[in-house]
């Protein structure tokens, strides 16, 4: 075998298979690199894809042409969107995935992807020549040499697994720690660290009295997260939730001065928006309880997955707290909850393309850059395989706005603000929501994926065919008349006030409580043209529907995102010494010089670079 490739892609999770199937497709000869191809794409915490802005981040990967979001849909076993009660611009979807078929799906996309091996190994050392990326030695004795290599490697940097006092080396629950690549990577001078993360005990569906628990079920309307795939084919299973007590928490309280998180025993930070329940008990001293959500792990198992109750308590602790629950006081478990620490690396010492700025054609992904999340895992998998890819050719690297996708934010937070603890992607952290629909990612990246490549022509295809047909609703409503008395009564029984004049439509729309749905019948001709294309109207209703009835925030935000692209098109690395700057602030200077922003707006986002500071830069450039 000849083990020189172009792109190299170390570890096989969430970022891994994304970073490895885009350079494959886009022409890159190249090798996934993981220490176990069963376990490819586990779902090592719960057994789920989306949820708030992660779900659009799963979109986005869709609409660049990457491959969760149609495992996703083909291993779904419940569907939601979420934020229904809040507009548009929120509305995220989630799914519970079988955890197993996920795994299986995910292998037969890598099994049948051109250009792409599979390697099953250990990287043990990194090989770098004259400050440039040249390859791998595993812990086998083998050398995998690349142009481009992408660290991919998740929890699995010297991990070290907690229960109770007990600690265990490994990257997951039975699977080893990776204990000396952290250390060849950073004897070349990039900075790491250590963050720490948790997942909750695993639960015999036998054992658990359902009928104290509320149901919870999934939805089954048209949508899905692949714009290209079918409807849902896995039989559909419900969520259950209930809460904990004051019973649960005297009895958790009671194991605290054996709680890794209270000891001592984890140094490392923890993420802010998953705690463990000591976590919340600890914070929240006065809640009398707390929601747990008992979720399917697969069609054909009995496990199941309590959100909610992440813990590194001891065994004893965690399940005679959960007996104090009606629902679990017979319970068995497959194993209790666990926490984890892991190396990362600073993310501030990357380029928006995700390469090194440090050591040459080396690219990081996933939670080695400091991120927790399937989802965010994922969308810097793509960025990074598809650079990766880039790299060996010359090309220009793929980069994405903060206006353009929440994987441009994602990426722009990590390399311009850095982590103090794993980031998690949120609505709130993206300046324009309106702009970041879940509903429009195929418009917003699918033309610019099929432009480098990545996209297919069958999905360009399709996208510009959704296109045409939402342009041909938004023609009908802004040109088609409607006069009072044809619509008045109908818009009585839908509680909104009957018209004075004739208008358009597109005005009708424009108020809340009328669809393009409730009114179709009554509007001569529209029936017709909403049922085309018949295999994804109500897909195409939705996203012309939206464009209207938002038409005058969607404009708003555009226009203050044009002014920000002035700031994004100031090129400025290189242009300054920021340490001869006397009239920046010392804070300043020493970020300015740390993250060497590319641009005037990469600075102006940099925590401690103030706005006098970008105006000082502004006037130095006119000299």
């Amino acid at each position: 075998m000849n083990l020189v490739y172009d792109v190299l892609v170390i570890g096989g999770g969430h970022a891994g298979c994304e970073a490895a199937t885009a350079a494959a497709n886009m022409g890159a000869r190249t090798c996934l690199v993981t220490m176990d191809m069963n376990k490819i794409a586990q779902m090592s915490c719960n057994p789920a894809i989306g949820g708030i802005a992660k779900g659009q981040i799963v979109r986005e990967i869709d609409a660049l042409g990457g491959y969760t979001a149609l495992v996703t849909d083909a291993t779904a076993i419940q569907f939601r969107m979420l934020n229904r009660s809040k507009g548009p611009a929120v509305w995220s979807p989630r799914a519970q995935c079988d955890r197993e078929k996920f795994i299986w799906e995910w292998r037969r996309v890598l099994d049948s992807t051109p250009n792409l091996d599979i390697w099953q190994d250990q990287a043990d050392e990194l090989i770098v020549e004259h400050g440039e990326a040249k390859g791998i030695r595993t812990i086998w004795g083998a050398e995998l040499r690349a142009q481009s290599i992408v660290i991919t490697a998740g929890t699995f940097l010297n991990g070290l697994m907690h229960i109770g006092r007990r600690r265990v080396p490994g990257g997951r629950i039975s699977e080893p720690a990776v204990p000396h690549l952290t250390e060849s990577i950073t004897s070349h001078g990039i900075r790491h660290a250590r963050m720490k993360t948790g997942t909750p005990v695993r639960i015999d569906r036998r054992s658990v009295h359902f009928e104290d628990m509320e149901i919870q079920k999934g939805e089954n309307d048209f949508h899905k997260f692949s714009f290209m795939s079918r409807r849902r084919t896995l039989k559909q299973l419900p969520c259950w939730t209930c809460n904990t007590n004051i019973d649960v928490h005297e009895t958790l309280r009671s194991g605290l001065a054996d709680s890794p998180l209270f000891n001592g025993q984890i140094q490392s930070t923890g993420p802010r928006y998953c705690p463990s329940i000591e976590t919340k008990l600890v914070t929240f001293p006065d809640k009398p309880q707390h929601p747990l959500f008992l979720e399917p792990e697969g069609e054909d198992t009995n496990e199941m997955y309590l959100n909610g109750f992440s813990s590194s308590m001891p065994m004893d602790v965690q399940i005679n707290a959960l007996k104090k629950i009606p629902a679990f006081r017979d319970i068995h478990v497959y194993r209790p909850g666990y926490a984890i620490e892991y190396d990362y690396f600073d993310p501030t010492q990357l380029y928006h393309s995700l390469e090194s700025k440090i050591i040459k054609g080396l690219f990081f992904a996933g939670q080695v850059n400091g991120t927790t999340g399937y989802e965010e895992a994922g969308g810097q998998g793509l960025i990074a395989g598809m650079n990766a890819a880039i790299r060996c050719c010359g090309g220009q690297p793929f980069v994405m706005r903060r206006d353009e996708s929440y994987i441009g934010v994602l990426i722009d937070d990590l390399v311009t603000k850095g982590v103090d603890e794993p980031y998690r992607m949120f609505t709130s952290r993206a300046e324009y929501r309106i702009l970041l629909r879940q509903d429009d990612a195929d418009a917003r990246l699918t033309e610019r994926a099929y432009d480098i490549g990545l996209a297919s022509r069958e999905r360009y295809d399709k996208w510009i065919e959704k296109k045409e047909e939402i342009s041909k609703i938004e023609h009908f409503c802004n040109t088609t008349p409607v006069k009072p008395k044809d619509i008045n009564t109908v818009l009585e029984k839908l509680g909104t006030t009957p018209l004075r004049e004739g208008c358009k439509v597109a005005d009708l729309i424009a108020r809340p409580q009328i669809t393009l749905e409730n009114i179709s019948e009554f509007i001569p001709g529209m029936k017709e043209l909403l049922d085309s294309p018949a295999d994804r109207k109500e897909e195409t209703a939705e996203a012309a529907e939206i464009k209207m009835k938002y038409k005058g925030y969607i404009e708003r935000e555009r226009m203050v995102a044009e002014k920000m692209h002035r700031l994004e098109d100031i090129k400025i690395r290189g242009r300054f010494n920021y340490t001869a700057m006397q009239q920046l602030s010392t804070e300043a200077r020493q970020k300015l010089k740390k993250i060497d922003p590319e641009t005037l707006a990469q600075a102006s986002r940099i925590p401690g670079v103030s706005p006098s500071d970008i105006n000082v830069m502004l006037i130095l450039l006119g000299r």
